[in-house]
């Protein structure tokens, strides 16, 4: 059985979500971020940043979420979550996929741990004021891409939709979350109401 370090809501809800769907539920292992479990020296030894998710298989430990992602898809064809190398859609699943991880969720990182980049007080108060209108940019690109969705491959859904929705509910709490957008609150919606992720809801607690 594979094994999850998770927290709720978290980096890991994505590689969870796809672990639920290809049919391989984790055994999960909670990682209390509000108490700082995330430091302990055992933790660490397993993922040496001090992050969520960890995963493990038998003798190997990977961490990053996009990373654990697409292994999954790779070893599990028969799911369907990801277009396999040589299909037509698999450069923009790629494409997307790194997108969201990479500049995306970085931005994310800046609203939500300004201390993670800076740690003069003044620059960490720059450098979040400056996140909203760069998300906003980034949702309304996004918006635009999925002019012919629902999906980020259009009609057809992968992984990265997973990683998508996951990164949508962290803009919750901002004055214009990225699902306030027309249809990626559509994609929203739709990749919420997928057996997958409403079994992760209820593992996780997430209202």
């Amino acid at each position: 059985m594979y094994k999850l370090y998770y927290a709720p809501g978290a980096a890991s809800m994505a590689p969870h979500a796809t672990m639920i769907d290809v049919g391989k539920p984790p055994e999960l292992v909670l990682v209390d971020v509000d108490k700082g479990e995330q430091h302990h020296p055992d933790y660490l030894e397993l993922n040496p940043h001090a992050r969520v998710p960890t995963f493990i298989d038998g003798d190997l430990v990977m961490y990053e979420s996009a990373a654990i992602t697409l292994l999954l898809c790779e070893r599990h064809p028969e799911a369907g979550l990801a277009p396999a190398p040589g299909e037509p859609d698999r450069p923009r699943f790629l494409q997307w996929l790194f997108y969201l991880t990479n500049t995306v969720q970085e931005e994310l990182m800046h609203h939500w741990h300004p201390d993670n980049y800076v740690d003069d007080a003044a620059a960490q108060k720059a450098l979040f004021a400056g996140v909203e209108p760069r998300l906003d940019r980034m949702w309304q690109h996004l918006d635009g891409v999925l002019a012919d969705g629902p999906y980020l491959l259009g009609k057809r859904f992968s992984a990265a939709d997973y990683y998508l929705c996951m990164l949508l509910r962290w803009s919750r709490n901002m004055p214009r979350p990225g699902f306030r957008y027309e249809k990626l609150g559509r994609l929203y919606d739709v990749v919420r109401a997928r057996p997958a992720m409403k079994e992760l809801y209820r593992i996780e607690g997430i209202a």
